[in-house]
């Protein structure tokens, strides 16, 4: 139980769920948004709780430029917290490099220490011109897939997710590779709700990606996250239902110099 905890505190918050009838359309980014996500300055600390405000782990997300033209890498880490060290250790590291206009994902590494003997490696290269993905855990024999079309993985759909346009009563598509095979992802966009934040009490926009697939951790029920309302998109909290109570991730730190809170869009 401890483990399943923990490990859905990652990917279930940050991966959108596939819509078997989405319809495909060419991506509407909001270009103000895009220059503060996309500036390869941010970063984002969240403590992760479980029903009743145990807190069980943190998350951290930055994006940094990787040195090589404007290629950026999104790095997640996610670590135990408290007495769950104990029962069962964490440590899981994922960075996904990205490039492009639409950023996308080229390269995907995961580094996975967990328990007492755990250490897995897994690696994602991306083609995203003739449309194919490889694929290796560990000294395993590699697996290729094809696609049909570009996509992105689990942390680019949710930084690109953060620059669509957004509008409230619309469905917004972002194409992801999960689960061996290219998914048409069905993005709910609500109206705007205040909500309490680190930032104080501000104006955020609910969104609710809709799953229908389980990706690198099983997980169970919707998720829904609050983003500022303004040109930084800055996810303020996410929320996950689970079979057993729910998962609240709370930002508690957030830096970024390209970011101008209440901005408008």
């Amino acid at each position: 139980m401890m483990k399943i905890l923990v490990l859905l505190s990652i990917v279930s918050f940050l991966l959108p769920g596939s819509s078997h009838a989405a319809e495909e359309k060419p991506l509407s980014l909001n270009r103000k948004a895009v220059a503060v996500i996309y500036s390869g300055q941010e970063k984002m600390h969240y403590s992760v709780s479980w029903s009743g405000g145990i807190k069980i782990g943190d998350l951290y997300l930055t994006i940094s430029p990787l040195g090589c033209g404007d290629d950026l890498a999104i790095t997640a880490r996610v670590t135990d917290y408290g007495m769950f060290k104990f029962f069962y250790p964490l440590d899981d590291t994922f960075v996904t490099c990205i490039r492009g206009p639409l950023q996308l994902p080229y390269r995907y590494e995961v580094h996975q220490l967990e328990g007492r003997d755990m250490d897995a490696r897994r690696l994602t290269l991306y083609d995203q011109e003739n449309f194919s993905v490889v694929y290796r855990k560990n000294d395993n024999p590699e697996s290729v897939y094809s696609m049909d079309g570009t996509a992105y993985n689990e942390f680019s759909s949710f930084y690109i997710t953060r620059a669509l346009r957004l509008i409230p009563g619309q469905e917004e598509i972002v194409p992801a590779f999960v689960d061996k095979k290219r998914n048409l992802v069905a993005v709910k966009v609500f109206g705007l709700e205040p909500r309490r934040s680190i930032f104080g009490t501000i104006n955020t926009i609910k969104v609710m990606p809709k799953m229908k697939f389980r990706g690198l951790y099983d997980k169970d029920g919707d998720t829904v996250f609050w983003l500022t309302n303004d040109t930084c998109r800055v996810p303020v909290e996410i929320d996950s239902k689970i079979l057993i109570g729910s998962l609240v991730a709370e930002l508690v730190e957030y830096s970024n110099p390209a970011c101008k809170l209440q901005e408008k869009d």
